[in-house]
């Protein structure tokens, strides 16, 4: 049957002929044997298309990229016995593969690569290919290859040996790969993308000499690569990107080759670049960023003739790059997050001009801007932020660059001169993105004429007065991001009128008055550090509805917080510290799941925690310090279970120890509280970092399973992990970003942490009521900094096995009753620059070293037995008791004789007196005891009324 006519053609001859109908092929004699429809928005049901399956001659099949709908493949495609070629990739087939596919023995290219709508099995590979043998390229990307993962190496060379294509990217696919790869002498493209190989890549791949293309991204790959691979003569491309621990380095190219792509992105290579690179004429793309080069980029760079597009950044190779600015075809350039340094040398050519992306951010390189970067009229990409650029960069020198659509400058030494044109940036016409912070700005540039902004960073400048009106309509009102933070701005011109902003980030000026209320639909408002005054509007709920990041911290605000907050049910972080807001915590703001921060700390409010966290709690920050807060930790924090950080310190909180915590809990901080009880939990918290229940009154013994819990702070983590910060970062990593803040008794003073290092630990339990021994467990905390158990009851000897806390900087155990010897094991803390043993009942000689005797003669006060440097008393008139010493003439003795009884009368009165001052000034709890009985005193002397003055006085 013949579907295809030809006007004015005989039909004569065995040549093809396509007909007037797009993507429709026919032999000489009018016979469809191609359909070439991919791409082409088909849709709805195939499977009783009568007219489809009558193509008997049908050779090749392409339906990609269409929308079926879920239905499944039809059963009825085995009627095309002549076909060759099957396309239905990304087609949006439902079901699995049909069985009748496996018995198409006439075919020699088979894609179904993410032909279903959803993740299907193959449960069979074997069954599917068994009879294909005439396969030569097969496409089975998508596809959960499940029950043959670790075996589909010896299925595919078994049954395929002359297979060309195979490409089996996200397939779940794991193990290593098999020798037996290598019988497919005839392979060409190999992709094997985003599976969980977790293997060392086999030399064997260099003994295919058909080899084009390798792509084994993100297969978990370890171990070294081989240097062979590269200089495969066919190779063209070669992607091994993210694969962190796969190292190797990039070889000698002795011959012209026919390398094309290069893509080491996110991996362990390492070296540095081979002058014979320049050998590798068609290369067109090299991708080299977050690796580990070292050295030069080779001046014989310049002879890569067809090279367009280099992306080095992200390594940390050193020198100059100016020789790349001479490719004559060079299109894109990306060196950014490197260490390359120096100036960048001008270059007085013109083969450079066909560059259309210029990124060099997050280097060391210093200068001036070269001229004739402002000479690359093609580029729409001007990106040179975080260098040390310096001098003044005039707008009248980006006139050539009309084409451009971001442009950042931001964060260098640079002066700009706005003066031509009334300060106007008329050129950019097409401008996306600008970016201008830290340029030494002291007024608005005029942005009115941009059409088409959408971003605006002018932060960290030194522009004076209002925010001008005109800036909201900046881009026809359709400004997303705008960043006008730590400026010295004063407040808004009005009238004013805010457009759906995403992200409006005013922090760190001096805006006063009234609150503005946030756009509408914005996901991002920082209006913290200023000087907004009065309470916060109560309908600010409606205009928060999308809000992920609200901070109002550090303003002069006051009144209740509004309950309209209850409408922000996505805000991941909420800030309102450091106001002067009173009246309780609505308790609709933790029933909020989302929440992972919430900072209502230092302001005025009061009543109890409310006791709504519920369960799916997201809660990663609560910090309701320094308030008024009174009853106790509500049971349903528990629900939270990636709670990191809590603090309520200085509070009337009125509880026993909070044992129900999250166990990924980090900081806990209940200083100047009220809390009493043991301190005994059964719950471990591994990643504890920083406790502080200073100032309570707690009690009972200090359990050495407690300390053996907190496995944080003896556990080595990883290098890189202990300088990291401690830090909210929202699921999605994109837009909201917390930096916990904590307050420390450092050094002996109140320290407040604006960044929290994850390697910085501390103990403080002092000014309790603990007693008993230090337990020998505390040395097990290998990684403590700070240590502080004093004003307390602890007695008996210091352990020995505090000498293991080699990372100490800071130990306090004054005012408790402890006795015996200072451990010689002191002596090797050699980190330790704070020591404070003082009022004890400590005895002997202070050990010697080049450690202890540097501290001054006060971290040792009030041990009368102790002796030697730096205390003057010298051992050898006192014994290890503390005794007086013996003297020979008896009769000199009496006739010299103290009445000691009267003297330690004395000096226990002034000991004694000086000690319980003592303890009034350092702890927060007994003084509120000592002013109450002082109180309840004088109450029976005076009138009640007059005690009621009193009492409200001293609160």
């Amino acid at each position: 049957m013949k579907f295809c006519q030809f006007p004015n053609d005989k039909g004569e001859g065995n040549s093809t002929k396509r007909n007037r109908w797009k993507g429709v092929e026919c032999d000489g004699i009018g016979h469809v044997i191609s359909l070439e429809l991919d791409n082409e928005r088909i849709s709805g049901r195939i499977e009783n298309s009568s007219t489809l399956f009558s193509l008997k001659y049908l050779k090749k099949l392409n339906l990609a990229y269409n929308d079926f709908s879920g239905v499944q493949i039809p059963q009825r495609i085995q009627n095309l016995t002549h076909l060759t070629h099957l396309n239905l990739s990304h087609a949006g087939f439902g079901g699995q593969v049909p069985i009748e596919i496996s018995l198409m023995r006439t075919l020699i290219s088979l894609d179904l690569s993410f032909t279903f709508i959803d993740y299907p099995k193959i449960p069979n590979l074997r069954m599917l290919i068994q009879n294909l043998t005439g396969l030569r390229e097969l496409y089975l990307d998508g596809f959960h290859i499940s029950s043959q993962r670790r075996k589909w190496c010896k299925i595919i060379s078994s049954y395929l040996p002359n297979l060309r294509k195979l490409s089996l990217r996200h397939c779940r696919i794991s193990g290593c790969l098999d020798q037996s790869l290598s019988q497919l002498h005839s392979l060409s493209i190999l992709q094997l993308d985003n599976n969980n190989l977790s293997t060392t890549v086999p030399n064997f791949f260099a003994n295919f000499s058909s080899l084009t293309t390798l792509t084994l991204a993100a297969c978990s790959l370890k171990g070294l690569f081989p240097e062979m691979i590269f200089q495969v003569p066919t190779l063209e491309t070669l992607d091994l990107s993210y694969n962190m621990l796969l190292s190797g380095i990039i070889p000698q190219f002795h011959h012209i080759g026919s390398l094309r792509t290069i893509v080491l992105r996110c991996t362990n290579f390492s070296g540095s670049l081979p002058n014979s690179i320049s050998n590798l004429t068609m290369l067109s793309y090299m991708d080299l960023s977050n690796c580990k080069f070292t050295g030069p980029i080779p001046s014989t760079l310049v002879n890569l003739k067809e090279l367009r597009y280099i992306d080095l950044s992200s390594n940390t190779l050193t020198g100059s790059p100016q020789s790349l600015f001479r490719l004559p075809l060079l299109q894109k350039l990306f060196l950014s997050n490197n260490k390359f340094s120096g100036q960048v040398n001008e270059v007085y050519t013109s083969r450079s001009f066909n560059m259309e992306m210029l990124d060099l951010r997050n280097n060391q390189l210093e200068g001036p801007i070269p001229k004739f970067f402002f000479k690359l009229e093609r580029l729409t990409k001007l990106s040179l932020s975080h260098n040390f650029f310096n001098g003044t960069v005039e707008v009248e020198k980006l006139l050539r660059l009309s084409n451009l659509t971001t442009l950042v400058l931001s964060y260098n030494n640079l002066s700009l001169d706005a003066s031509i044109n009334n300060s106007s940036l008329p050129i950019f016409s097409n401008l996306f993105y600008l970016g201008l912070a830290s340029c030494n700005l002291s007024k608005f540039p005029d942005l009115t004429k941009q059409a088409n902004m959408q971003s605006l960073d002018l932060s960290n400048n030194k522009i004076k007065g209002e925010i001008p009106s005109w800036i909201w309509e900046i881009g026809k009102g359709s400004l997303l991001y705008l960043n006008l933070s730590s400026n010295l701005l004063l407040g808004l011109e009005k009238p004013y009128h805010i457009p759906s902003i995403f992200v409006l980030d005013l922090h760190s000026n001096q805006l006063q008055g009234e609150l503005p209320l946030p756009p509408t639909g914005a996901l991002y408002v920082d209006y913290s550090n200023n000087n907004f005054e009065k309470s916060i509007p109560h309908e600010i709920g409606s205009f928060i509805s999308f809000v992920s990041f609200l901070s109002l911290a550090n303003n002069s605000l006051n009144g209740a917080i509004p309950t309209s907050f209850c409408n922000a049910t996505y805000v991941q972080v909420l800030d309102l510290s450091d106001n002067n807001l009173s009246g309780g915590i609505p308790p609709c703001i933790v029933k909020n799941v989302y929440l992972g921060v919430l900072n209502l700390g230092r302001n005025n409010i009061i009543g109890y925690i409310p006791d709504a966290f519920t369960i799916g709690c997201s809660l990663n920050t609560l910090d309701l310090s320094e308030n008024n807060l009174d009853g106790n930790i509500p049971l349903s924090l528990a629900n939270c279970k990636s709670l990191e950080f809590l603090n309520v310190g200085n509070n009337n909180i009125n509880d026993s120890f909070p044992c129900m915590l999250s166990s990924n809990l980090r900081v806990l901080k209940l200083h100047s509280n009220r809390f009493h009880g043991e301190v005994r939990c059964h719950e471990s918290w591994p990643y504890l970092q920083i406790i502080d229940i200073a100032s309570n009154n707690f009690s009972g013994y200090l359990y050495p399973k407690s300390f053996l819990s907190w496995g944080g702070m003896m556990r080595e983590n990883d290098a890189q992990l202990r300088l990291n910060y401690l830090q909210y970062v929202s699921q999605d990593k994109k837009i909201v970003y917390y930096q916990n803040t904590v307050e420390v008794i450092l050094k002996g003073l109140q320290v407040k942490l604006v960044k929290i290092l994850i390697a910085f630990k501390v103990i403080d339990f002092s000014c309790n009521n603990f007693k008993g021994e230090i337990p020998d467990a505390i040395g097990d905390l290998s990684l403590l900094y700070v240590l502080n158990l004093s004003h307390n009851n602890l007695m008996g000897k210091i352990p020995k096995s505090l000498g293991n806390l080699t990372q100490l900087e800071s130990l306090d155990l004054s005012m408790n009753q402890l006795t015996g010897e200072i451990p010689e094991e002191l002596a090797g803390l050699t980190f330790l620059s704070v020591l404070n043993l003082s009022y004890n009942k400590l005895v002997g000689m202070i050990p010697k070293g080049r450690q202890l005797q540097t501290f001054s003669s006060t971290s040792y006060d009030g041990n009368i037995g102790l002796c030697g440097l730096p205390l003057n008393r010298s051992c050898n008139n006192i014994g290890k008791s503390g005794a007086l010493p013996k003297f020979k003439n008896k009769q000199w003795y009496k006739k010299n004789e103290i009445d000691w009884d009267y003297v330690s009368a004395a000096f226990g009165f002034v000991v004694g007196l000086g000690s319980y001052l003592w303890l009034l000034w350092g702890c927060q709890s007994l003084r509120q005891k000592f002013f109450y009985q002082i109180d309840n005193f004088l109450a029976k002397i005076f009138y009640p009324q007059d005690r009621r003055k009193r009492k409200g006085r001293r609160v």
